[in-house]
């Protein structure tokens, strides 16, 4: 059995979802009479606390049509973390698709960005014989490149206070919106009121195969349903994969708080190694980012040996390393996962030895010839 940290998005449809896709009744979800879609999209709404939903294929394509609808004009600016999914990941598709001109705000530690900043990077409108016109605001939540960090609903509350009086609407990102939720304990249609409009992943931590969400208004939703046509998202019998996401909704969102625990174990475990350093205060969710400190370990190749023993992980940059947890992985697995880092570094470590021991060996003979 392998252990599977690498990200949330590789969990595999559950016998339930499978058996509901199998059983789901369809039809042609373009012309717009796909039952099982059209339920879904219905619930999905009211979960959410906005009047209509809208299936889309996936996460980038949720926040692009996003965007597009709210910045129709070309020339539109959109503000936005600079560590955020949209602004990193997703090919700067609403520029090179939409016309959409990002102003970054830096990214905090915890995700947000500061009320003020957010404020001042607002284009003047005196302004737009030389400048975009700011249109949008975004947010993610959780923020995924800051360890799944949570945004209260009082800093939301406060972001949408700012668009409102300037006149700009509010996306947010919210691929892990009920990780949030559920570490907060605030509801999740609470946590969006004050959005125009949210994306949420069904293929992340809810465990589904396919495809996100997007939510807002039914004049948003009509806008972006012709978008998703345009981008090539519409689907025929798309109640399919709605079933599956129907399942991982009803199953997995009460389980969050159990990946939310194990991270956190995972995350003590990791700190007793030495050689790693874990910012435990910053486990809110499903993820643990950690530092390795001993310079002859490299994240590439702790993965590398991790593989060898079943468990795959991910290195996100020249001395760290991401694992998130899932509904997929048990506490057995955390321990599992702890015992092989144990053994991945003692390998490396003694390798390295090996070879310094090696190389005077080989330079000792050279001189002695």
């Amino acid at each position: 059995m392998v252990v599977d940290l690498r990200s949330d998005t590789v969990t595999k449809p559950s016998e339930a979802m499978r058996a509901a896709m199998a059983a789901a009744d369809v039809d042609d979800d373009v012309i717009g009479t796909d039952p099982t879609a059209r339920r879904f999209e219905t619930e999905m709404a009211g979960i959410m606390g906005k009047e209509a939903a809208l299936f889309v294929p996936s996460g980038t394509m949720a926040n692009l049509v996003s965007v597009l609808v709210h910045c129709d004009t070309r020339g539109s600016e959109v503000i936005l973390g600079h560590d955020s999914h949209i602004h990193i990941y997703e090919n700067g598709g609403i520029s090179t698709i939409g016309g959409v001109h990002p102003r970054t705000v830096t990214n905090n530690p915890d995700g947000t960005m500061d009320i003020d900043k957010i404020v001042a990077t607002i284009r003047n409108p005196d302004g737009e014989l030389c400048y975009p016109t700011t249109r949008l605001i975004c947010l993610e939540n959780t923020h995924g490149n800051c360890g799944g960090k949570c945004l209260s609903a009082e800093y939301i509350d406060k972001v949408g206070e700012v668009a409102k009086t300037h006149g700009v609407k509010l996306h947010i990102d919210g691929a892990r919106i009920f990780n949030a939720s559920v570490a907060l304990g605030v509801p999740v249609d609470r946590l969006v009121r004050a959005a125009d409009s949210v994306s949420v992943c069904l293929s992340k931590g809810l465990g589904a195969p396919v495809g996100s969400v997007i939510v807002g208004s039914k004049a948003f939703i009509e806008k972006a349903k012709i978008l998703r046509k345009t981008l090539g998202g519409g689907m025929r019998q798309v109640g399919v994969l709605c079933a599956a996401a129907h399942v991982g909704v009803r199953d997995t969102v009460g389980k969050l708080a159990d990946d939310h625990r194990r991270a956190k174990v995972l995350a003590e475990g990791l700190e007793k190694i030495k050689q790693f350093t874990v910012d435990l205060s910053s486990v809110e969710t499903n993820m643990v980012y950690f530092d390795i400190m001993d310079p002859l370990i490299s994240p590439g190749k702790l993965c590398q040996v991790l593989k060898q023993r079943d468990v795959l992980a991910m290195a996100v940059s020249s001395k760290s390393v991401r694992l998130v947890v899932h509904y997929q992985i048990s506490d057995s697995d955390i321990q599992y996962a702890l015992t092989s880092m144990e053994e991945a570094v003692e390998e490396i470590l003694s390798s390295n030895a090996k070879l310094v021991q090696l190389t005077n060996g080989s330079t000792a003979n050279s001189h002695g010839n």
